[in-house]
């Protein structure tokens, strides 16, 4: 059996793959930590056992390659998942990447690099997902329950995509359709256009008619907030910290990856608003 490894195959980018690539005829794993019954073709996997890769990519001559989440060295938990794909000759590794580069953590450089270097192996470096403003994400919680954004990136921009767009792009590379990663196998992903925190507010009370505003913060604060809802301590800090280089400008770009590999524009944020305008619903909660 040959086939695609979707790990990470219940979250935001992994479900919408695994949907392409299965409605293009293409067979796929699902990978998570806790599989579905429902779904024969679904995997236990945890990065923490290694146990579960070996039995995860038996077969498979595809991955798409979503790391341990909130960590800032991913690398002693994915480095034994890569040597036995390559040891299994697995011929397309897609590595969910980021744009933003985290503050204090070379891991994460390291792992772009070791898939770069091998023959047929890309990396996505997705911009600021669109799927942030839903909940449970933070920012998204707050949007909800508060109507507002907390944010210590002041004015900067984000090249903001949806993660619909990311799972076609990497579905162009995983699905044998004839589209081969390029010479340099890095493609960063954003979408059609950079907008502001504010900019974002003012699309989400236009669209949904309830009144969003931004609130500048300190990073301290931001990286306190994050601690709140359970991300351990060293990454809500570099988290928060990318919000330093956004209101620096570092993250005001936009690409035409998706278009390249896909043959469509990406969505932009105000269909994406207009796609989930029921998830912003005030539930009346009156703190403040």
């Amino acid at each position: 059996m040959t086939g695609v490894l979707v790990t990470g195959g219940t979250g935001k980018t992994g479900s919408a793959l695994t949907e392409l690539l299965r409605g293009g005829g293409v067979a796929v794993r699902v990978a998570s930590r806790n599989p579905s019954d429902g779904d024969p073709d679904a995997a236990r996997f945890d990065w923490g056992d290694p146990a579960t890769h070996a039995a995860a990519l038996h077969g498979m001559d595809r991955v798409f390659l979503v790391p341990p989440t909130n960590s800032v060295d991913p690398m002693p938990l994915v480095r034994p998942f890569l040597a036995e794909a390559q040891r299994l000759r697995v011929r397309r590794l897609v590595l969910l990447g980021s744009a933003a580069v985290l503050p204090n953590a070379p891991s994460a450089l390291e792992l772009a690099a070791r898939v770069r270097a091998q023959p047929g192996w890309a990396v996505l470096r997705a911009s600021g997902f669109m799927q942030n403003f839903l909940r449970p994400h933070p920012l998204g919680e707050r949007i909800r329950r508060h109507g507002e954004i907390r944010t210590a990136a002041g004015a900067g921009r984000v090249g903001w995509i949806d993660a619909r767009d990311i799972a076609a792009a990497a579905s162009a590379l995983l699905a044998d359709s004839g589209v081969e990663p390029d010479d340099r196998r890095d493609y960063l992903l954003t979408g059609p256009q950079a907008l502001s925190y504010q900019d974002a507010a003012a699309i989400l009370t236009a669209r949904t008619g309830r009144p969003v505003r931004m609130v500048h913060i300190a990073t301290d604060e931001q990286a306190a907030n994050y601690r709140a809802v359970g991300m351990p301590a060293e990454f809500a800090a570099a988290l928060a910290a990318v919000e330093d280089g956004i209101r620096a400008g570092r993250e005001d770009q936009v690409s035409t990856a998706v278009l390249d590999l896909t043959g469509r524009p990406p969505r932009t944020f105000t269909a994406f608003v207009q796609d989930h305008a029921n998830a912003w619903v005030d539930l009346g909660v009156p703190e403040r």
